[in-house]
């Protein structure tokens, strides 16, 4: 049997026809305005630990590398290459390959990993060990682990000056920053940070003059690293956090896990000149290359909150592929 043009049938099955179509049309459409947004809001790469979710997720391709267990703190290579991962549980921290996610190297660290980061001239890789009160330094080009560089009590996170021979180091079991001589690799020095409790983690000013150290109990202090002098102590939200001095030196932000907000200070008058509701838990937070987006792991709701940097408004909440999203790392601000 066959259908007539003009059956009731056949008006039918192509009404159903181009409704699929449209549909169809209208999906695609609505990928690529996602797709759009993405490459506006993300103009290089941001990397999320989820902590819960063992793995790190690439936000602004929305790809997922598992077996990674507790992924914590991560850091990006400066040619964007190779990221390293320290774990939350294990005494281990992770080389891995961006372009595919694959594991490369697998470092014992010591007890309690915490931050790491890599040289600016992409020799060295460091990875703090809080239970052994060290940081070790792992050569990127032999993927080997060189030396640990016992540092002080506690040490959390770790920042390198932009000519790759010095280290900063959170002492988060006392109030100060060690300093380390990677020529010599070993500590020479400690900057005392009296105001604060728990050095947690810390950022450096563009032209490394001024240190902004995040403690664990709701403060940040502004450090004039020449004279020593503790510039200001400026209340934030409750417990500890990332902090970032955006590109450009504008602002300087800051999470607060126990909390709902990310602070913005002003480094010219060292106050907070806005407090933004980004959802439960901000901890991690690094601003874009050029500065223009601010990005926070929000881990009570499994975001990363995307905040417009010229108006300090949340333009949009993106769901992670995985839970807790701790720590960020941003390739050109990391």
């Amino acid at each position: 049997m066959t259908l007539s043009d003009h059956s009731p049938t056949t008006h039918h099955l192509r009404f159903t026809l181009t409704c699929l179509v449209s549909a169809l049309a209208m999906g695609l459409g609505v990928a690529s305005v996602n797709a759009a947004e993405s490459k506006d809001l993300f103009p290089e790469p941001v990397y999320a630990t989820l902590q819960t979710g063992n793995a790190v997720e690439n936000v602004q391709a929305g790809q997922t590398w598992g077996e990674y267990p507790g992924a914590h703190y991560d850091a990006i290579s400066p040619d964007g290459q190779r990221m390293l991962v320290s774990a939350k549980d294990l005494p281990e921290a992770y080389l891995l390959d961006v372009s595919s996610g694959k594991k490369l190297a697998t470092f014992n660290v010591g007890e309690t990993p915490q931050g790491v980061g890599f040289s600016p001239d992409g020799r060295w890789g460091l990875a703090v060990s809080a239970g052994a009160g060290t940081v070790a330094v792992i050569d990127i080009h032999t993927q080997k682990k060189v030396k640990s560089i016992a540092v002080g009590k506690v040490p959390h996170n770790v920042r390198f000056t932009a000519d790759s021979k010095l280290v900063y180091v959170t002492l988060q079991g006392g109030t100060g920053v060690a300093v380390v001589d990677m020529t010599a690799m070993k500590k020479i020095d400690e900057i005392d940070v009296p105001g604060i409790k728990g050095p947690h983690n810390l950022d450096l000013s563009a032209d490394e003059s001024t240190m902004w150290v995040r403690d664990l109990v709701g403060k940040v202090a502004a450090v004039d690293i020449k004279t020593r002098e503790v510039l200001a102590v400026i209340p934030v939200g409750l417990s500890h956090g990332g902090i970032d001095v955006i590109p450009g030196g504008r602002y300087v932000v800051t999470g607060a896990i126990a909390d709902h907000v990310v602070d913005v200070i002003d480094p010219a008058t060292l106050k907070v000149v806005k407090r933004i509701d980004v959802g439960q838990g901000p901890h991690g937070v690094r601003a874009s290359r050029d500065g223009r987006w601010i990005y926070v792991g929000v881990t009570g709701t499994d975001k990363i909150a995307v905040i417009d940097a010229t108006t300090l408004d949340v333009v949009k909440q993106v769901p992670t592929q995985g839970k807790l999203p701790f720590w960020l790392a941003v390739q050109g601000n990391d």
